[in-house]
């Protein structure tokens, strides 16, 4: 975004702040709670934000741009045609806001949203798709519809988004984030397509550790907050982002967010990543550096049951099953082996978010497995504390495979793999566990040691991994075994007649007070 010419003259205090953001977007949920899900009613706000930052950011350009030019409007106009994102006539949010009561505004805000999708394809084509202002089914008849809609505009127009008048520079995409998290808690189980908890994504990213100029992927992207921390962590804007999801509700906020962050070139894919990958180069998958990913866990029916005219499984066309096909009752292992196939050879780093029964299951999953560590393409697994996730209460592990140990690769040499217990450091929250700075850091900390911590983390040879029948169950490994302390028979008699003791002795006392009150018939 270019700097407008007016924000000097704008004080700290009169400028929109995050919290303001926050606050203005929550409240306006008001409109759709108890109406629609919070899983639903989510789309509304995060595209009205959006709305809101990119009409704002036009008006902005507009002003700059008529001083600039003093008035000449066709030179303005021809100017404006090569702004980040084109506005059409009638789409803003300030025209929509001036038509908020008009009988018809649920249908004027989709005309407006399709002309901006229209406008801008090659960047926002199909954004808006999964939404319609103008839905009875989920806004409601027509007047109650209208009321709903004229509340949004009016909650939003308390909001300046023009570039110079926000506090910091990423309070939007931040608030945008923000917001993703508070509808991932609302909706409850219903979350888990869309979101990974930002504590965990934080793990993820720096096991990983992205480097400037790497690609970087997440195969089952949610809303992009996974791929977006991982970014972040490489320090700075020297990345490539890819990125595809199954569902298109939350492609579209996965868009949204890279706008929102200011990360233009984010290539992300509309489709299901098993059974149609659609990052693709030369009629190959493309590869990457890093790839992360929270998948869905144990997806059943993924895929895999197509069979050739001999009854035999219908190869892939990119040859991922090598090593096995994974079956069709849990897609744990079609994920994990999708992402260590599209990781580059020799190069690529892949951490993924698993449940744990990934580490034990047998029959083709088991074969996998071993297949996985007898390449040596296995470097650690680290277990997480329980309910760390809105989507599911059950521990899970995070597995990193680094294909640097490849022969030939720069870790080849490295062939014992760590294993960390985390599963016990965690804050006891009011619905969900928390993993805070210290659990994060003591994770991260050890695995770049890659040495042995008692009760917590062991660096285990290949060879004992071989005797447990490639079993990778953590307490096989790490034993995190508490002796209990011996109890004293005989002091906790003593202790327990002490206060049998002093029990008759305020029974007495209670019986005084009655007897002063008369109470004691």
């Amino acid at each position: 975004m270019r700097e407008n010419r007016v924000t000097n003259k704008i004080t700290q205090a009169e400028k929109t702040s995050m919290d303001d953001i926050k606050r203005v977007a929550w409240a306006a949920c008001n409109t759709f709670r108890g109406l629609i899900d919070p899983a639903e009613y989510k789309d509304y706000i995060l595209i009205m934000l959006f709305l809101k930052f990119i009409s704002d950011v036009w008006k902005q350009q507009l002003e700059d741009n008529l001083r600039d030019l003093k008035g000449d409007e066709v030179r303005v106009m021809r100017r404006m045609q090569r702004e980040r994102f084109v506005m059409p006539e009638g789409s803003t949010f300030d025209e929509l806001y001036a038509a908020r009561d008009s009988d018809n505004i649920g249908e004027r805000v989709d005309i407006a949203l399709e002309a901006i999708e229209n406008t801008n394809k090659a960047k926002l084509g199909g954004v808006f798709r999964n939404v319609s202002f103008n839905s009875a089914t989920k806004l409601g008849e027509t007047k109650d519809r209208n009321r709903r809609i004229k509340n949004v505009l009016e909650d939003f127009a308390k909001l300046d988004l023009r570039p110079g008048h926000v506090v910091e520079d990423e309070a939007i995409g931040e608030a945008y984030i923000y917001l993703i998290e508070r509808f991932a808690s609302e909706a409850g189980k219903k979350a888990g397509e869309f979101y990974t908890p930002l504590q965990v994504s934080h793990v993820l990213a720096k096991l990983v550790a992205p480097q400037p100029g790497e690609r970087i992927c997440d195969p089952a992207c949610g809303s992009g907050s996974l791929l977006i921390e991982t970014a972040y962590a490489v320090g700075s804007k020297d990345f490539a982002l890819f990125g595809q999801e199954v569902n298109g509700g939350t492609h579209a906020l996965a868009k949204l967010n890279m706008f929102l962050h200011d990360i233009d070139g984010a290539r992300i894919e509309w489709g299901d990543t098993l059974n149609n990958p659609l990052l693709v180069e030369a009629d190959q998958l493309a590869v990457f550096d890093v790839v992360v990913a929270n998948p869905p866990f144990s997806l059943k029916k993924w895929g895999g049951t197509e069979k050739t005219e001999d009854g035999k499984p219908k190869p892939d066309k990119f040859n991922r099953w090598h090593r096995g096909l994974p079956p069709p009752s849990t897609g744990d292992w079609a994920f994990i082996t999708h992402m260590v196939e599209t990781a580059k050879p020799k190069l690529g780093r892949v951490a993924v978010v698993v449940p744990h029964g990934v580490l034990f299951r047998g029959g083709a999953e088991g074969k996998i497995r071993e297949e996985m560590v007898r390449e040596n393409l296995l470097d650690a697994v680290i277990g997480l504390p329980s309910n760390l996730f809105q989507s599911t209460s059950i521990p899970v592990a995070v597995l990193v495979f680094d294909r640097r140990r490849e022969k030939g690769g720069a870790r080849a040499g490295t062939t014992d793999v760590l294993f960390i217990d985390a599963s016990r450091d965690f804050k006891q929250a009011k619905t969900q566990n928390l993993l805070e700075a210290a659990h994060t850091a003591k994770i991260i900390d050890t695995f770049k040691a890659r040495r042995d911590v008692e009760k917590y983390a062991r660096v285990v040879p290949l060879a004992e991994i071989k005797e447990s029948g490639f079993n990778l169950n953590i307490p096989r490994f790490v034993d995190t075994f508490e002796v209990e302390t011996e109890i004293d028979l005989m002091t906790v008699q003593v202790e327990i007649e002490k206060l049998e003791a002093e029990l008759v002795e305020v029974k007495k006392r209670m019986a005084g007070f009655l007897r002063e009150l008369g109470a004691d018939a």
